[in-house]
This record gives C-alpha cells, structure tokens and sequence, in this order.
C-alpha cells in the first residue's frame, strides 16, 4: 500500500496538472471569443454589404424599366408620326 504522503503528493500533483489544464482551456477559450467577435463583426459588414448592393441592384432594374419605357414610347410615336405623315398624304390625294 502507498502511504498517506505519496497519495497526497500524487493529488497535489493531479490538483496542480488540472489548474494548468484549466488555464490553458480559459486562454483557448478567450481566443476563441476573440476570434468569434471578429467573424461576427466580418459578417455584419457583409450583411451591410449585401444590402446595400440589393439596394443598387433595385435602383438598376428600375431604372433599366425605365429605361426600356423611354424607348418604346419614342418607338410608339415615331409610328404615330408616321401614320400622320401616311394620313396627310391620302388627304392630299384626296383633295386633288
């Protein structure tokens, strides 16, 4: 059997290992708090980001609609002009 001495030395020596075990964990843990702060502020600037791009990417396709809109309707009244034009000329003929 071992004495009382050695089994008190081998707790204090187990006590000791374990304190060192907790430091280590709290240092890791610390870290680890670190670099989830710095993940999660690197996500909301991407959330930032990503809104304000959606945000562009509205303002584009509306004025891409628009855009499209300026263009028919320049379209629409060149042919109404030119239905005028095709008009006035019939009434010309019609005169004579």
């Amino acid at each position: 059997m071992t004495s009382v001495a050695e089994q008190l030395n081998s707790v204090l020596h187990k006590t000791a290992r374990l304190i060192e075990l907790c430091g280590a964990l709290q240092e890791e843990n610390e870290l680890l708090k670190l670099e989830n702060q710095s993940i999660k502020t690197t996500l909301d600037a991407a959330k930032n980001k990503n809104t304000d791009l959606e945000e562009k990417l509205r303002v584009l396709k509306l004025a891409k609609s628009i855009e499209g809109t300026s263009e028919k309707t320049l379209d629409i009244k060149q042919k109404i002009n030119d239905f005028v034009r095709e008009i006035d000329k019939c009434v010309v003929l019609l005169k004579k």
